[in-house]
């Protein structure tokens, strides 16, 4: 049995979970593909809608209960976790209210006829999912697929069976058909035998850089639409007109929120030499003042990292960053004790040849850069294999605009840290990967855009 539900706060197995046969998967699909063959995906869009509808009403009644089996299972703070169950609900009402406008004829004027463009489910979709946040990810996947009848096999991570079992009850119970949404206990190879079976139509994954590589590489070859959301590598640019005190408070939030397992993580902290000493002061100091503990203790304001592999491997990371010349102004270093934790870590004086330049550190380690101008900034910013998101501190709002055209990622905030909502486009480009989730893009992934025209004759 390889998925497990260990607690990272003490590092102590509490369940086993059985993985799936391959008897078991072919059922599912098989399932999964009769449910797209029907009306419930191809007919009237308002029984799903109502689906999700409910599933929001589920999650809003049960907040308390996700939370905790999400912060006992990968870590995150309590806080956080309901933070988290919370845009989940959001999201199932986002579709539910907008998925029939999203996904209505669209008339295209042209003088050969009447032209519109209709949209369709196109099949069952595999989703390979991450840990990190272990409901919101899957929920980016089933609320617009079920609003636009894509039936969803999902195999999430293997420290998060808890969550992902909770996950697949709720739509059930939310009313959804056998095969709408099935989660499957399954290894690599089981996923990448679904991915080239003819009955699936697309693959849908938030994780690694490997792991994305690995499903395009199987979804190419069989000429299936993806969707990857990758790593990040996102910088955190504080001008010298920047409020000192807000962006500051914002930057930590921003690298120790989810002990920094978070893609969007500001990870690269990009200061202007005029104000650099007074920050990395007070950001020093506001890394000093974390209490890290039990995640579930509302006092914690960090927790553990995921796994004891997750600790380890960021440690080693760190270890190499400063083997290679760069400085270690805090931490470095795991917590004694039981757990998986990691003291809050600063580097700076990283040079381009340190790997850990272009390296995503998924963990509460910072990276501190000094520059002179906004040509600086843009040029660090760009000099990186990622694209995901990133940050712009300063009250000269058009300046920081021009600096979020010119950085090269998916997404730019200008004076907050990067954040999501339903109604907001999210992915990147790059190595962060390619495609768009939530808002109208998100919806139109995994449709047949379907021209339509009557001829003038």
């Amino acid at each position: 049995m390889s998925y497990k539900t260990i607690n990272p706060a003490s590092n102590k197995l509490i369940k086993s979970w059985p993985d799936h046969s391959d008897s078991q998967v072919e059922k599912a699909l098989a399932t999964a593909d009769a449910l797209y063959h029907s009306t419930w995906s191809k007919g009237d869009i308002q029984p799903r809608l109502q689906v999700l509808k409910k599933m929001a009403d589920l999650i809003d009644s049960r907040t308390e209960e996700l939370a905790k089996a999400a912060s006992v299972e990968m870590g995150k703070l309590l806080g956080q976790s309901r933070s988290e169950v919370e845009l989940c609900a959001q999201i199932a009402r986002y579709y539910a209210e907008n998925a029939e406008r999203f996904l209505a004829p669209e008339r295209y004027p042209s003088e050969l006829g009447e032209a519109w463009v209709e949209h369709h489910p196109i099949g069952v979709l595999v989703a390979v999912e991450p840990w990190n946040f272990p409901f919101y990810q899957l929920m980016r996947v089933l609320a617009p697929n079920l609003a636009a009848g894509n039936p969803v096999l999902a195999k999430h991570a293997k420290n998060v069976p808890h969550c992902a079992t909770l996950f697949e009850q709720l739509v059930t119970e939310a009313g959804a058909p056998q095969g709408a949404w099935t989660n499957l206990f399954v290894s690599n190879e089981q996923i990448a035998t679904l991915i080239a079976d003819d009955r699936v139509q697309g693959a849908a994954l938030t994780g690694s850089e490997r792991a994305g590589s690995a499903v395009a590489q199987q979804a190419g070859k069989y000429l299936k639409k993806t969707t990857l959301e990758l790593g990040g590598n996102d910088v955190f640019v504080v001008l010298e007109d920047a409020d000192l005190e807000k962006a500051v408070e914002a930057a930590a939030g921003a690298r120790l929120s989810n002990c920094g397992q978070v893609c969007t993580a500001a990870k690269r902290f990009l200061i202007h030499e005029k104000i650099a000493e007074r920050f990395m002061e007070k950001f020093t100091a506001a890394f000093k003042a974390v209490k890290i503990g039990d995640p579930l203790d509302e006092t914690t304001t960090l927790g553990p990292l995921s796994s004891a592999e997750a600790r380890d491997g960021l440690d080693k990371q760190v270890q190499q960053a400063v083997a290679n010349g760069a400085k270690l102004v805090l931490g470095g270093a795991p917590v004694a004790g039981e757990g998986c934790f990691y003291q809050p870590t600063i580097l700076t004086d990283i040079k381009r040849s340190n790997p850990a330049y272009f390296e995503e550190f998924f963990g509460p380690v910072a990276q501190v850069y000094v520059l002179k101008d906004d040509d600086d900034v843009v040029k660090l910013a760009n000099d990186s294999h990622y694209g995901l998101g990133g940050s712009v501190f300063t009250q000269d709002i058009a300046r920081a605009k021009a600096l979020a055209s010119r950085i090269e990622t998916g997404m730019v905030y200008i004076n907050s840290a990067t954040n999501t909502s339903a109604e907001l486009p999210f992915g990147g480009v790059k190595r962060s990967g390619f495609g768009r989730e939530l808002s109208d893009l998100g919806i139109k992934e995994f449709v047949n855009q379907k021209l339509v025209v009557v001829s003038k004759g």
